[in-house]
């Protein structure tokens, strides 16, 4: 029998009949919640999923299947194996963020919007949390994007660690949505922003000046433990990083995100 009111569990109303195979999925994720299951605890083994759900073993393994394609678990071959519950990975959710925004027209001045709203708050919100190996982590990454040659691939590639710095703060903040939302924007930066090839390099030369210059004094700022300050500076950091993404012809790359660049690039929130 499927989980019903007397496991305090009430199914909702459905406007389409579903697969078996997805109604076990539900009834999953409704045993996830009801248990209060935690990422590393296991889910009851493939027998007893069966008989609780009263179903074949070809339909629970196609309801776990999905459920670890979703992220939400893991499953291990073998006599001790079975489903580990675990917590939805970043890049997945990146990734589905991605696809809906496939569809929809952000542009770059959209998204830096956004920045100059998140990021001075994430900033200052971190400054009282923030340790001496993160401190030591935004110092390291200030020295690694000074500028050093004029190759363009070498150049983009800073672009791209300088978000490093951003994400350092966001593993300092204790707020997980601000943290969430503010580390997935650089990693959309990241993945889907390109530049104009015919943009001179002495222009990604100034772009990296600046944000070496704005990230020590944000770094200055946050060992005095001066939040204000350190709102204050990141605002500006961020005015002037639109100006030079603008100038530099920047735009997202209305594409898809593949499965193979999730593995390439693992993403987490945890200090670094």
């Amino acid at each position: 029998m499927r989980l019903n009111d007397e496991a305090g569990v009430y199914p909702p109303t459905r406007t389409r009949p579903a697969k078996r195979a997805d109604l076990v999925t539900e009834d999953v994720k409704r045993l996830i919640t009801q248990r209060n299951l935690k990422p590393g605890d296991r889910l009851p083994n493939e027998r007893d999923l069966q008989e609780l759900f009263s179903v074949s073993k070809s339909t629970t393994r196609e309801a776990l299947k999905s459920l670890e394609v979703q992220g939400l678990i893991t499953v291990s071959p073998g006599p001790s194996g079975g489903a580990t519950i675990r917590e939805v990975p970043l890049e997945r959710t990146l990734q589905l963020i991605q696809n809906y925004l496939f569809f929809k027209d952000v542009s770059m001045k959209n998204i830096y919007n956004a920045r100059r709203l998140l990021e001075p708050e994430l900033a200052a919100g971190a400054v009282p949390f923030i340790t001496e190996q993160q401190l030591a982590a935004l110092e390291n990454n200030i020295e690694n994007c000074q500028p050093a040659s004029q190759e363009n691939g070498d150049l983009l590639n800073q672009r791209q660690a300088d978000l490093d710095f951003h994400d350092i703060l966001a593993a300092a903040n204790p707020d997980p949505f601000l943290s969430f939302i503010c580390q997935t924007i650089n990693e959309l930066l990241r993945r889907l922003v390109v530049f104009s090839t015919d943009t001179p390099a002495e222009e990604h030369v100034k772009f990296g000046c600046a944000n070496v210059r704005c990230h020590s004094a944000i770094l200055e700022a946050i060992r005095q433990r001066d939040a204000d300050k350190v709102r204050e500076l990141m605002r500006e950091h961020m005015e002037e990083a639109s100006g030079y993404v603008t100038r530099l012809n920047g735009r997202l790359d209305g594409r898809l995100i593949l499965d193979s660049e999730m593995a390439a690039r693992p993403l987490k929130l945890e200090p670094r």
